[in-house]
């Protein structure tokens, strides 16, 4: 395995040696970091806790599977092991499964690592049976669960292994209790799971000042800024998203505001329904030719520029179908923004309506865009919502909390 040439610099010594499980690791598909490809909503949870941890004397390890090379890396602490899948027609889900179990039981054998956290995703630890490390799986919404929410038929394969990881992992956490709860009801699941929340590093995620990690003062208004009546959404553009319903209720907001600016950050995302390569081909097609004019698309952008999109809205809107807690609606509330977001499930857990943002059904469009107007044009509201967003953020959301519950889940094997 290839290593970075410093790697004895930062590899664990001492840290982590009292009692009690102190060195943890997580087994995912996706982490955030140029070697380790592109990222979503795990691999930033998962850095984001990792982090956490930490601060709290953990010793971390992110193992990531299908890669294209095997490296090890320092990523400001952070042990980065890229794990290549085994190709072999018709084994390599299997072969790849018992592959990760043989790292995983060199990695608790050496006492490397105390026990390892996967997502739910696709049920990579279906077949991973260690000798004696505890895994734990922490739901962030299964391909079986975002199905169930899009309405759609799940792959069979990836509902049986999502089902047997479930059933075979030593313990059970939940970002949310919506997804614990659809999870149970979509796998007929009779097991208790904890509620840990997702967070956020609120040294980066701030209102104006200091950026903590660069220590350069607030950065220029980025591209596609119009002024003070900027309407943002960050995330991938993909239909489970809303991204179908969002040139509806923009087509409402500039009908009654003809100023206001839409911002568009994120990936553009094949429909899988449909089948066309491009939704934003197809969001185009239902923006009004006013609205339309009215609209700046810029694509994906590196993750540290998305505080900066951030800073210059003014209201954020999250019109999604299908989450589990997603990081972003935390993000713009960190930085005090107002927000009008989907009703649907998980949401209520995040934003409480009328208090720290507005919550509306994707499809009511006329009442959403009437949402969005009402915060474009009393700045008082704005301040107020995003002051209680901030508030909420720090007593639930942020990555000290969060790693701290987790780091007392982990404990209680130990305990045990």
């Amino acid at each position: 395995m290839k290593k970075d040439k410093n790697v004895s610099a930062w590899l664990p010594s001492t840290l982590g040696e009292g009692p009690g499980i102190r060195k943890i690791a997580f087994l995912t598909p996706e982490y955030p970091h140029g070697n380790t490809g592109s990222s979503g909503g795990i691999g930033t949870s998962i850095k984001n806790l990792a982090m956490g941890l930490i601060q709290e004397g953990c010793s971390v390890r992110v193992l990531v599977y299908g890669q294209k090379e095997e490296r090890l890396f320092d990523d400001n602490g952070i042990v980065v092991q890229q794990i290549k899948n085994i190709k072999l027609k018709g084994l390599s889900w299997y072969l790849t499964r018992k592959k990760l179990e043989r790292i995983i039981n060199s990695l608790y054998q050496n006492k490397e690592i105390d026990l390892v956290e996967a997502s739910d995703w696709t049920g990579i630890t279906s077949f991973i049976t260690p000798k004696k490390c505890p895994i734990v799986i922490r739901l962030n919404g299964s391909d079986t669960y975002f199905c169930h929410l899009d309405q759609r038929p799940v792959k069979w394969r990836n509902k049986f292994h999502e089902k047997r990881a479930l059933q075979k992992a030593d313990a059970l956490l939940s970002v949310s209790q919506f997804t614990a709860d659809l999870t149970k009801e979509v796998f007929g699941l009779n097991k208790k799971f904890t509620i840990i929340p997702n967070g956020i590093n609120t040294d980066v995620f701030h209102s104006g000042g200091t950026d903590h990690t660069t220590d350069t003062t607030t950065l220029d208004p980025p591209a596609g800024s119009r002024g003070p009546g900027n309407i943002l959404y960050f995330g991938s553009l993909i239909r489970k998203k809303g991204l179908l319903e969002l040139p509806f209720i923009f087509n409402e907001v500039v009908r009654k505001s003809s100023n206001a600016a839409l911002i568009l950050v994120g990936k553009d995302v094949p429909d899988i329904i449909s089948g066309n390569p491009s939704t934003w081909k197809m969001m185009q097609e239902l923006f009004s030719p006013a609205a339309l004019l009215n609209v700046t698309y810029l694509g994906a952008v590196p993750y540290s520029e998305i505080k900066n999109q951030i800073s210059t809205a003014t209201v954020c809107v999250f019109p999604t179908f299908a989450e589990a807690l997603p990081v972003s609606w935390i993000e713009a509330m960190a930085m005090e923004k107002a927000i009008v977001a989907s009703n649907i499930g998980w949401a209520a857990e995040v934003i409480d309506d009328g208090v720290n943002g507005f919550l509306v059904h994707p499809k009511d469009h006329a009442l959403y865009a009437a949402k969005i107007i009402k915060l474009m044009e009393d700045d008082d509201l704005q301040k107020e919502f995003g002051l209680a967003a901030k508030l909420k953020v720090s007593e639930k959301f942020s990555i000290q909390k969060v790693a701290q519950q987790s780091l007392l889940f982990y404990q209680s094997f130990y305990n045990k």
